[in-house]
């Protein structure tokens, strides 16, 4: 685990705790996924957006500023809150992978209770695996791998690979500056009855 060298042994535990809260409940994932998307947002927009009761929202919002991850940015009635940045790099427990922690990684955490298929694949391969999946899907969306490249480099089968970049991919999306590929008809040298046959 790496995080900015000059930063207290204890700051880095605890700035570690804390982010393995958000990567083990994918309610408090989600709600730092959604403040790190809005910017700024009160207790009454996580209810609204987030469809959470006002207790739980209360709630989860009090566990995060309490572990660290946002902070209140307006003391002034109805308070805001936002996200801090996170940056920490972490080492699996047999030392062959490394992953940085990421809004992207804990937005696709976050999917875990609405999306089955992220679920299942954390199940069978953690968040590491989680983590090197999301890697590839930015790749792929960007048109520099393929679903079998991933399979093969992480020996799963094709299908499972298949399965995740796609659940994946609107996390990539929201997340990363991906340009859509492929040139659009009217982008085309093509003449009009061309065009309408293509249609």
């Amino acid at each position: 685990m790496s995080r900015i060298l000059n930063r207290a042994d204890g700051e880095i535990v605890r700035d570690f705790l804390s982010v393995a809260d958000l990567l083990e409940e994918p309610q408090l994932a989600r709600l730092y996924a959604y403040l790190a998307q809005t910017g700024e947002a009160t207790v009454q927009d996580v209810m609204d957006d987030l469809e959470l009761a006002q207790g739980t929202a209360y709630s989860y919002v009090n566990r995060l500023v309490d572990a660290g991850v946002i902070d209140v940015t307006d003391d002034e009635q109805p308070r805001q809150y936002a996200t801090r940045e996170i940056d920490l790099t972490v080492t699996t427990a047999a030392g062959d992978r490394e992953y940085t922690i990421t809004p992207a990684l804990i937005d696709a955490v976050g999917r875990r209770e609405t999306d089955a298929d992220i679920d299942t694949y954390i199940d069978r391969h953690g968040v590491a695996g989680l983590a090197t999946a999301l890697t590839y899907a930015v790749a792929r969306e960007r048109g520099e791998v393929t679903h079998r490249l991933m399979a093969e480099d992480m020996d799963i089968s094709p299908l499972a690979a298949e399965i995740v970049l796609q659940a994946l991919r609107p996390v990539v999306h929201e997340h990363y500056d991906i340009e859509e590929a492929g040139a659009g008809l009217d982008e085309l040298d093509v003449g009009d009855d061309d065009a309408a046959d293509a249609r």
